[in-house]
Formats: structure tokens, sequence, C-alpha cells
């Protein structure tokens, strides 16, 4: 699988510049994010501009993975989808599951709002 990982500040965006996401590349593409993680953990923001295809249990992988970093009080936010990827995930009932954003900007401005609002969360307990 081959990625490019862009660390920020706050998050790391990660690239995923193969065309397709298949079953096999699941467990190297957790690998490479817990690997990631455990070295800097940050939130997460997922391009995938150069997919054209996806197959469902690696949706399934991305659905898990959002759960994880969440639930670790971080971001995860995929951008850039293609219209047939954005299909795929729509058909599963995987896409109103998933943070998405058309652009990594808009994505980096989701990291950045859901950081502050964690920060100002701590300073405001319920």
């Amino acid at each position: 699988m081959n990625v490019k990982i862009d660390t920020k500040e706050i998050f790391h965006v990660i690239s995923i510049l193969d065309t397709d996401l298949t079953a096999n590349m699941s467990a190297s593409f957790m690998a490479i994010i817990a690997k990631k993680q455990e070295e800097d953990a940050k939130s997460l923001i997922l391009d995938l501009a150069h997919i054209n295809s996806i197959d469902l249990s690696f949706a399934a992988c991305l659905t898990l993975l959002s759960s994880q970093i969440y639930a670790e009080q971080k971001s995860f936010v995929i951008c850039n989808l293609k219209e047939s990827v954005k299909e795929k995930l729509a058909e599963w009932s995987i896409l109103d599951e998933l943070n998405t954003t058309p652009t990594e900007s808009e994505a980096w401005d989701i990291v950045q709002m859901e950081e502050i609002e964690r920060e100002l969360g701590a300073e405001f307990p319920e």
C-alpha cells in the first residue's frame, strides 16, 4: 500500500496513493495507522483523491477506525472522495457514519473546530 503522510501540529494527513482499496489492503492500512498513532497520537485526515474504487471490507475498516479515533478524543475526517466511492459508501449505508468533506482544507477546518470543542468541553464540565 502506497501512502504519503504529512504531519501537522494537531493532525496527520494520510494520502493513499493507490487507486483501489481492496480487502487485502485493510490489514496493511490499519498497521500503518496504528504505527503512526503509536509514534504520535493525533487526529487523522484521510485523503482519498486517488481512489477510484473501494470494497465493503475496506469501507468497514474505515468505520472501525473512525470509532477508535473518536474514542481517543481525536478527530477523523475523510476528504476528496470521488463520486464512484461516495456512491458505494452510500449504497452500503456507511457514508453517513463517516465524517467527510469535499476538500482537504475543509477537513483541516473540521479537525481544528472539533479540537476547540474538546478544549472548551474540558473547561466547562457538564
